[in-house]
């Protein structure tokens, strides 16, 4: 399976539903245009602007738990398939036409665990997705490429010094 983008979720203002697009604006170092952390008073710090989770470990919930958990109910504005975003923290990759860079991850909170179930906050340990940096402006679109090969292949047309 090609790692791709399987959702899109935006809030305009936090506790807000989430808003499920086929397609956003992401702006280098902002966020998602209508989403709430590209304002930057809405940010506990300036790389809080593009949250991801994969696809994967929210089914895996489901099943584990018996407790139905939808894509946005995580709150996180990517989920992804195919690809294990762990391994993308302190990395650069590209989503679409959006260059991004994985700073860390989203553990389990308890306002997760108010609005779902009290089992998220064991479950999601580790599994729960990470924060990234916008890296430069461009369009996401569901069904959009992860390349995690990106910079792996910047490194080889990069001619030595």
């Amino acid at each position: 399976m090609m790692p791709s983008v399987s959702h899109i979720f935006i809030a305009p203002q936090r506790g807000a539903p989430m808003r499920s697009l086929s397609s956003v604006r992401a702006l280098a170092d902002c966020g998602l245009d209508g989403d709430r952390y590209s304002i930057a008073k809405n940010r506990k710090s300036p790389d809080y602007q593009l949250t991801l989770i994969e696809r994967e470990q929210i089914e895996a919930f489901d099943t584990a738990s018996g407790l139905p958990l939808t894509a946005d109910q995580p709150r996180r504005n990517l989920v992804t398939v195919g690809v294990d975003l762990n391994a993308l923290c302190g990395r650069r990759f590209v989503v679409g036409e959006v260059e991004l860079e994985g700073l860390e991850l989203c553990e389990p909170c308890s306002l997760f665990a108010r609005r779902t179930y009290r089992e998220t906050l064991e479950f999601f340990v580790h599994k729960g997705g990470f924060r990234a940096r916008i890296l430069t402006s461009g369009l996401i679109r569901v069904g959009d490429s992860v390349d995690v090969e990106f910079v792996h292949r910047q490194q080889e047309m990069t001619p030595p010094r």
